[in-house]
């Protein structure tokens, strides 16, 4: 079975609150948002699961490893991705009653200690189609640790992003497409219809 699996398409990450305004004028100009919402969309209604992939910062701070460059907002602002805060919620529009989320406090990608993979297991998913953010980092480590973990991959290629934009057209083309199938949300569409 197929499921739809977003990565950080959260308002702090890259909508309205993202202290990266890069990202998320990349994320706009690409229409990854909308793309996004459509493959939702047509997973809900041919009964395939969505998983959103969140990261958020308990208040404590415990499990964050804050010495990563990737965090440096992190380190200046004390409210960064704070958990259960506005930064945290899903780009308007993506998540609905059923979906699933799976939010981590930790590292760059989905699965390690988040029991993300036993809960695809569970819904009996073989197949995983990811979108969201960003192909620099987030992306590559969701699929390469699902292929590791024996799940086969399409990454939507209009519905991610990287910085710059061009560099995730290369990511795409040159480190995606060896370890998983790149395709457009309208072909992964027409596939499920």
């Amino acid at each position: 079975m197929d499921a739809v699996l977003t990565m950080e398409l959260q308002r702090g990450v890259c909508g309205d609150l993202a202290s990266l305004a890069a990202l998320r004028d990349e994320v706009t100009v690409r229409s990854v948002v909308e793309n996004t919402r459509r493959l939702c969309v047509a997973a809900r209604s041919t009964a395939r699961p969505v998983v959103h992939c969140t990261f958020s910062i308990r208040a404590d701070r415990a499990g964050t490893d804050f010495t990563i460059p990737l965090m440096g907002a992190a380190r200046k602002d004390p409210d960064y991705l704070l958990q259960h805060t506005a930064a945290c919620e899903l780009m308007e529009g993506l998540g609905q009653a059923g979906d699933h989320l799976s939010d981590r406090h930790h590292g760059v990608s989905p699965f390690g200690g988040t029991g993300l993979n036993q809960r695809l297991h569970a819904l009996g998913v073989t197949n995983l189609v990811v979108a969201g953010v960003s192909l620099n980092v987030g992306i590559i480590g969701a699929a390469i640790e699902a292929v590791n973990l024996g799940y086969h991959v399409t990454v939507a290629a209009d519905a991610v992003a990287a910085l710059p934009g061009r560099y995730g057209e290369e990511v795409l083309r040159n480190s995606i497409s060896a370890i998983a199938r790149v395709r457009t949300v309208d072909d992964i569409i027409a596939a499920w219809t």
